[in-house]
């Protein structure tokens, strides 16, 4: 079965759900969260939009208070380059909602390999 990234957060988050995989999802973003020195503790029973808002807010904060600690947290979850670059930086709370896609699908991406090989 080949991997085919979800179009949006929502369509996302479901098929982490649909999959068992929602609890994992979340462990590795707490993971990679603490690894870039930045932890967030969403419990691994949060609801999806709360997972989802939640994210989008702790990116808004690191994008408008702590642009270092944001970039490592990039670095840290490997988002592309050139998917973040490819973003409209204009309005920060539409930066940060599709940011927080970007590292969610990254996220997901190792999770599901993880559970597939």
């Amino acid at each position: 079965m080949m991997y085919v990234a979800p179009a949006n957060t929502d369509l996302l988050l479901s098929q982490a759900q649909k999959e068992d995989l929602y609890s994992k999802l979340i462990e590795q973003l707490n993971k990679d969260f603490a690894l870039a020195n930045e932890p967030v503790d969403f419990e691994t029973v949060l609801s999806p939009i709360n997972l989802k808002l939640g994210l989008q807010e702790k990116i808004y904060t690191l994008i408008q208070h702590k642009f270092a600690e944001y970039l490592n947290l990039l670095y840290i979850t490997d988002v592309p380059e050139k998917e973040i670059k490819a973003l409209n930086g204009g309005d920060i709370a539409e930066l940060s909602e599709q940011v927080a896609f970007l590292i969610l699908k990254r996220e997901w991406q190792k999770v599901w390999f993880r559970n597939r090989y």
